[in-house]
């Protein structure tokens, strides 16, 4: 099945209000020209769940500086002082989440599990509200499940029925983001035909990817 689309197909699966999951680490790995086409379209309210937001001018973080943006679930926010600028506005909600935390509440969700159980946080601000669970005498956090409508990330040679190869550390969140999304999108460096990427080379299986759009090499 041939799931390559064009960038005028792409943007109309992002509706407003939408929660989306970003690939990337500080836009290295990022889906940016998938960025690029949502920026230009103006897509409003969506929650950006990712490792981190960039920059202002780089890729999910031109969403933010375009207050197109309604909150933002991040590790790390502190190259983008758009965020901190209308989080302290009191017109963007951030939630920060320790890095290892997002990638296993992420996970969690991919799995079907109900959450996850971790000592990171404890006696911080981090726990405030949230269940703790005792387990042979010592506490932990529960930290529930992050999924999302739609998730955007990134691949290096990606076949033209979703198969995707990442390319060294620009895999970063991207397989486990395609675990966790209604809907999975993958901006692919390179398209190939179906059986040119090596069966023990794909890294996110054709099943767990939607749509493929070709980026800009």
């Amino acid at each position: 099945m041939d799931k390559v689309i064009g960038l005028d197909r792409f943007v109309e699966l992002v509706e407003d209000g939408m929660t989306v999951m970003v690939g990337g680490f500080l836009a290295c790995g990022g889906p940016n020209m998938l960025m690029d086409a949502l920026v230009a379209k103006g897509t409003k309210d969506l929650t950006l769940i990712a490792n981190d937001m960039a920059r202002p001018t780089v890729g999910l973080g031109q969403l933010v500086a375009n207050r197109q943006v309604r909150k933002v679930i991040a590790s790390h926010i502190g190259m983008n002082p758009e965020v901190a600028a209308q989080m302290n506005a009191g017109t963007l909600d951030v939630e920060l989440v320790p890095q290892g935390t997002l990638a296993e509440r992420i996970r969690a969700a991919g799995s079907g599990l109900g959450g996850v159980l971790t000592r990171t946080g404890l006696g911080t601000l981090v726990a405030d509200g949230k269940p703790v669970v005792t387990v042979d005498d010592i506490d932990y956090l529960l930290e529930t499940p992050l999924k999302a409508d739609l998730a955007l990330i990134s691949g290096h040679t990606v076949d033209r029925s979703g198969n995707i190869w990442y390319k060294g550390t620009a895999r970063n969140f991207n397989d486990v983001m395609a675990l966790a999304a209604t809907t999975v999108v993958v901006e692919a460096d390179h398209v190939v035909e179906i059986g040119a990427i090596e069966p023990e080379n794909v890294v996110t299986p054709n099943v767990l990817v939607d749509y493929v759009v070709e980026g800009k090499n």
